[in-house]
């Protein structure tokens, strides 16, 4: 029986899916977008959104429990100067998790992970938006109607 389990084990000893995970991580903080098993993502989600947390707070208590997590100075520098900056606003659910199928050789339903504030295709406020303008129903030929009827008007006008 699995009482008071909460967390997918992933079929590793515990020392292992630590490492793994802070590997992942590491990978993830590099590189924005990972590529993985669905189950490793959600394993991942859990334990590095709360790192994500702490690096909200720039205070050397918060980079030392960060550290003892990842053990890659790259990639607490990464987290802390650049990644906290985009998601300072944020209350959480800073990972998105994408699904893309299965894998060629053994099935395994893979995902893609990535950083949600790193994204300029689901996320556009980001990006420089394009000026809309307003547009009437009509569409295009609504300028040449009314011009029309100004010439019309006029020479009716120069008539009298």
């Amino acid at each position: 029986m699995r009482h008071g389990k909460k967390h997918n084990h992933l079929g590793r000893k515990t020392a292992h899916r630590k490492a793994m995970l802070a590997n992942m991580t590491c990978s993830l903080i590099e590189h924005k977008r990972i590529n993985t098993t669905v189950a490793k993502a959600k394993a991942l989600r859990v334990f590095a959104e709360p790192l994500i947390t702490k690096s909200k707070s720039d205070t050397t208590h918060n980079r030392r429990i960060v550290f003892s997590h990842l053990r890659d100075k790259y990639a607490v520098t990464e987290l802390f100067k650049e990644i906290s900056v985009k998601v300072s606003d944020r209350p959480g659910g800073y990972l998105r998790i994408i699904k893309l199928g299965n894998r060629q050789g053994d099935n395994a339903p893979m995902a893609m992970i990535e950083l949600v504030d790193y994204n300029e295709i689901y996320n556009p406020k980001g990006t420089k938006a394009k000026k809309s303008t307003r547009r009437s129903r009509r569409g295009g030929s609504n300028k040449t109607e009314t011009a029309q009827v100004e010439n019309t008007a006029t020479e009716e006008k120069s008539e009298e």
